[in-house]
């Protein structure tokens, strides 16, 4: 008894909090880690504090905090504006057609290539589609023009070979969506495919196996074998450009809007270019840039709720 007690009466260390156990076991991974957080911190989070310019009349004289404070009045402004809907309208049907075709057309790709067996020509098929993934929105614009010149374009010559009348692709309203539309796939097909080609290598080859002895046709294979194997990552894009839903492409739509085809291609991006730059509305860009913001993040929890709910992942 009298050595028990004498035991109970010996001071133990106290514990550790556990994050600090956490850090310690695994001090190699945060010290690999730390420089990334710097970096999030200093170009990420610190500048956030420019958003509080979206709620004043700001002036580059007076400086941010001495500018005065308008409140709503820059949000207020921009949603009452006169071409409000105009430029909506033309940035959700832009940004929902690329999402619609754009994202689905990689996939079809990589489901196509997935089915090749000829090592060379596969290689030569990726290449040739993911090469222009590289090539910056001035010199796509620039082969446009030499396709689609309504003068000397390869395009409007081949027409007037044939007795129809030269057509003016990039200055008419009615193809400035399509052009938008298309030259997007085109650029970016091959690039999105290389992300489903890796994650179709990751399928293992006797659930293909398996569905061959039960009889599966090569559609039941795709429908209930290459599908399932690559939804996660369908998913996973599917809430990354939904996050991503109101840019539709300030560097291509720059390029392609002119002053005949603006009213159908003008978007958000570009509105805030003009004002913000070229008037130096600068609270009103930064307001219109914080509207963006706040839709996009509810777009992505939403989707992140709606996958978690029919596919049971947590991302």
């Amino acid at each position: 008894m009298q050595a028990k007690l004498a035991a109970d009466a010996i001071p133990f260390p106290k514990k550790r909090n556990s994050w600090i156990r956490t850090i310690q076991k695994y001090k190699v991974m945060y010290a690999l880690l730390f420089p990334a957080l710097v970096y999030f911190a200093v170009f990420k989070y610190i500048p956030m504090a420019g958003i509080i310019i979206a709620f004043k009349n700001y002036n580059l004289a007076l400086g941010l905090w001495d500018s005065p404070w308008v409140g709503l009045k820059n949000f207020k402004d921009f949603i009452n504006g006169v071409y409000f809907w105009d430029i909506m309208r033309n940035t959700i049907l832009i940004s929902l057609y690329k999402l619609l075709f754009g994202f689905s057309a990689p996939i079809v790709l990589a489901l196509l290539l997935n089915e090749v067996y000829t090592h060379w020509f596969k290689k030569i098929v990726q290449t040739i589609t993911y090469l222009p993934h590289f090539l910056s929105w001035v010199i796509v614009y620039g082969l446009m023009v030499a396709l689609l010149a309504p003068g000397d374009g390869l395009f409007n010559m081949i027409l007037k070979e044939n007795g129809v009348g030269p057509i003016s692709f990039l200055t008419e309203p009615a193809w400035g969506r399509l052009l938008v539309i298309l030259s997007e796939i085109w650029k970016d097909i091959g690039w999105g495919a290389i992300l489903y080609l890796a994650a179709l290598a990751g399928i293992d080859p006797s659930q293909y196996e398996a569905a061959r002895i039960d009889g599966a046709s090569k559609w039941r294979q795709l429908w209930h074998v290459t599908l399932p194997g690559i939804r996660g990552v369908i998913i996973l894009m599917l809430i990354l450009k939904l996050s991503h839903i109101l840019d539709a492409g300030f560097d291509q739509i720059f390029m392609f809007a002119n002053s005949f085809n603006q009213e159908k291609i003008d978007i958000i991006d570009t509105w805030v270019y003009r004002e913000g730059l070229e008037r130096l509305k600068i609270g009103l860009a930064t307001a219109v840039g914080l509207f963006k913001a706040v839709i996009g993040f509810i777009l992505v929890l939403a989707a992140n709720k709606l996958a978690k709910k029919f596919d049971g992942q947590i991302w």
